[in-house]
Order: C-alpha cells, then sequence, then structure tokens
C-alpha cells in the first residue's frame, strides 16, 4: 500500500514538473540549482517588509532581470496563491524556482527563501525567552509589541477593505456577517477560529451552489475538529497556520494566539506580543512568528518542528498543483470559497487586535502604541521601520527605568 501511494505520488510529481501549459513552456529560459540557491537566499536575506517587499522582488528576478516568467504568467501565479492557504508570497516563490528549475529547484529555493529569516528569528526568541533577559531586551520587546498592534491592526483594516471590495456575487450584508463572525470568532472563541474561517467560507460555497452541498458541511466541520484534538498540540497549532490560514500572514496571529496563550500557556499575553514582533522584523514570511511560538513550547526541536510543519503544505500544494494554477484563478468555486473566508480573515485579524491591546500593561506602551498607529496612518513608513524604531525607544524606555511587563 505505502509502495503504491508513493509511486503514485512520483507519478504526479513528474506531471506537475512536466505538465505545464502552452504559455509556460513558451518562456524557455531555465536556471541552474546553484542560480537558484544564490538568488532566492538572497531574497530570504533582504526580504523585510512582507509580502509585498516578496512579490516585488521575485518580480523583478524573474520577469524584469532574468526574463525567466512572462509578466502574465507571473501575475496569474500571484493571484492563484492568493487564493490558497498557507504563506501566499512563500508559495510564489516556490512556484518560481519550480518553474525556472524543475521540483528540485522548488525544494531548493523555497528553502533558500525560508531559512535565512527562520535561523534569524530563532536566534532572537534565544535571546527574548531566555528565563531573566536584560532589562533592554525586555524593553525592545514591550515597545516593538505595542507598536505590533497598531501593524496588525492596519493589515486587519486593509484586508477586511479589500475582501468587501472585492466580493463577487455576495450581497455586502452577507460579506459584513462574514466579517463580524471573524471579529467575534477572534475575541471569544481563541483557538477555534480556524473553524469560524472555514465555516464562512463552505457557508459562501454553498449559497453559490443552490446550497445542494450545505448539509455537508457540519460533518466537514465536526471531523475538523476531531482530527485537532488527535494531533499533538504544537503540530495542530502549526498545521493551522500553514494549511488553514486563508487571507494572507496576518491571519495566523489569532489562529496561533488562542493555542500558544490561552490553551498550552507556552507564552504569556506580553511574550506573545513579543513574538508576532519578531516575526516582523525578521525577513522572510511573517509565518517565521510560529517557529518562536515552537522554541517557546519544546526550544530548537520545537521551533524546527513548528516550522517545517507549517511550511510543508506550500511545498506540497505547488509541487503537485503548480501546473494547474491558471484554472485555479479562474475558479469559480475557490473564488466563492474565499468571499467568505476572506472577509472572516480580516475580521479575525481584527478581533485579534482588540485581544492583544488588552495585553498592554504599561501606559508608555500605550503611547508607542498611539505614535506607531499615526506614523503608519500619516507616513508611508514601512512596518520594519516603525517596529525597529520603537524596538530601540524601548530599549532606551527600560534604561531609564520605565517599568516592565
Amino acid at each position: 500500500m505505502l509502495v503504491a501511494l508513493l509511486a503514485t505520488f512520483h507519478r504526479k510529481c513528474r506531471a506537475a514538473d512536466g505538465g505545464l501549459s502552452g504559455r509556460m513552456r513558451a518562456v524557455t529560459t531555465r536556471a541552474t540549482l546553484a542560480e537558484v540557491v544564490r538568488e532566492w537566499g538572497r531574497i530570504g536575506c533582504i526580504g523585510f517588509g512582507g509580502p509585498p517587499a516578496h512579490v516585488a522582488l521575485l518580480r523583478d528576478l524573474c520577469v524584469e532581470d532574468r526574463g525567466w516568467l512572462d509578466a502574465r504568467e507571473f501575475e496569474d501565479a500571484y493571484a492563484a496563491c492568493a487564493l490558497l492557504p498557507g504563506p501566499a508570497s512563500t508559495q510564489l516563490a516556490i512556484f518560481c524556482a519550480q518553474r525556472v528549475a524543475g521540483l528540485r529547484g522548488a525544494l531548493a529555493g523555497g528553502l533558500a527563501f525560508i531559512l535565512p529569516g527562520l535561523v534569524l528569528v530563532i536566534a532572537l526568541a534565544a535571546v527574548s525567552l531566555q528565563h531573566s533577559p536584560p532589562a533592554w531586551i525586555r524593553g525592545m520587546g514591550a515597545a516593538a509589541g505595542a507598536a505590533v498592534v497598531a501593524v496588525v491592526g492596519q493589515a486587519g483594516i486593509a484586508l477586511a477593505r479589500a475582501s468587501l471590495a472585492n466580493g463577487s456575487g455576495a450581497p455586502p450584508w452577507r460579506m459584513l456577517a462574514y466579517l463580524a463572525a471573524g471579529v467575534a470568532a477572534a475575541a471569544l472563541l481563541g483557538a477555534a477560529v480556524v473553524l469560524v474561517l472555514l465555516g464562512c467560507g463552505l457557508i459562501e460555497l454553498a449559497i453559490r451552489r443552490g446550497g445542494v452541498a450545505l448539509h455537508a458541511w457540519p460533518v466537514a466541520l465536526v471531523l475538523a475538529a476531531k482530527g485537532a484534538a488527535a494531533l499533538p498540540a504544537l503540530a495542530w497549532t502549526a498545521f493551522k497556520v500553514g494549511g488553514l490560514s486563508y487571507g494572507g500572514g496576518y491571519v495566523i496571529i489569532p489562529l496561533m494566539r488562542g493555542d500558544a496563550v490561552d490553551r498550552a500557556h507556552w507564552v504569556t499575553h506580553a511574550q506573545f506580543l513579543n513574538s508576532v514582533a519578531l516575526g516582523q522584523l525578521t525577513p522572510g514570511p511573517v509565518t517565521h512568528t510560529v517557529a518562536v511560538i515552537g522554541y517557546a513550547a519544546a526550544g530548537i526541536g520545537g521551533a524546527l518542528l513548528a516550522a517545517a510543519i507549517a511550511f510543508a503544505p506550500s511545498f506540497v500544494i505547488v509541487g503537485l498543483g503548480g501546473a494547474r494554477f491558471e484554472r485555479l484563478r479562474a475558479s469559480r468555486n475557490a473564488r466563492a470559497f474565499l468571499d467568505g473566508a476572506g472577509p472572516a480573515a480580516g475580521g479575525a485579524i481584527l478581533g485579534a487586535c482588540v485581544v492583544l491591546a488588552a495585553s498592554i500593561a504599561d501606559t508608555w506602551q500605550w503611547v508607542v502604541l498611539g505614535v506607531a498607529a499615526v506614523v503608519l496612518v500619516m507616513t508611508r513608513a514601512g512596518t520594519t521601520t516603525v517596529l525597529a524604531i520603537a524596538a530601540l525607544a524601548g530599549a532606551v524606555a527600560a534604561l531609564a527605568g520605565a517599568p516592565l511587563p
């Protein structure tokens, strides 16, 4: 049985590697593995600023500089990744690497993109989560953690607006209902927020299909809940981040917080804020934040396990389905699901923002939060810059004797 499954997997991988569409075959220039490791590793090292920065760097490399992909193919691939669960910019990086160097390139490029930031975030976690970190380290974490609430709030508002504006076929009241469900789930349900995100997407899909399949969704949700209980806690948290998150990187925050803070108590509220800030301050995907939670749960082994589980779905999805990305973008079912899950994800981020703000303990942290919010709204400063300045201000405040959480 196992041999047969492996053989089937191998055949599908070969088909995904060679079964590209005619338009994809039109671009014949290929890269060596050494080029992929070098260039994707470079992006992994300098990719501060989240998905917009990653997409811009990948486009400059693959379309403008090297001509490995044409512009239409790149845009189609990015649009398809936005319809998939997990980190879209990571999936795009893996797809581009597969496109220019095959499945081995996908593995090499994906790892080169992920590992630089992962190594850095684990090192920072080891420093910030030690038993008695220096006061200035605690101050940096407290300030960056306060400022990250503003960053998360801005991301939630942007995603909610985009979801409401781009919803095709769903009336505004239904989109607002999904948004409200996401807010309530993140604020009140904690770890169960993933069921609400999936439920909103499945309900919208069932409505678009005429309600025929509506009765199947409660069964699917019950099975999902039972599957969650069967998995070890850290593995389930990481799988939610990589395999069940829709709507962008920030939606992982409500998905993780309930498990990490309320259920398993791996970190305190303040430490969770710091963890989110670390994921923002390091290059590469925001999904790296799960490695900080993994470190808090089980040291370096936990960090590596959490990261491996969180990123594995992206490799599998792109490896097996990359050749079908054009069809996915045109899929009405995928679009309908995201029209339900997208607003719920935006609401979940906003709900998580409320919970994160409740974790702020000292007056000076609220000042940092307010200043960060004003700077983000009134200027074009990037999130990394805002968080870095806040962290430096926190170090100064700690050395000056400010109270620390």
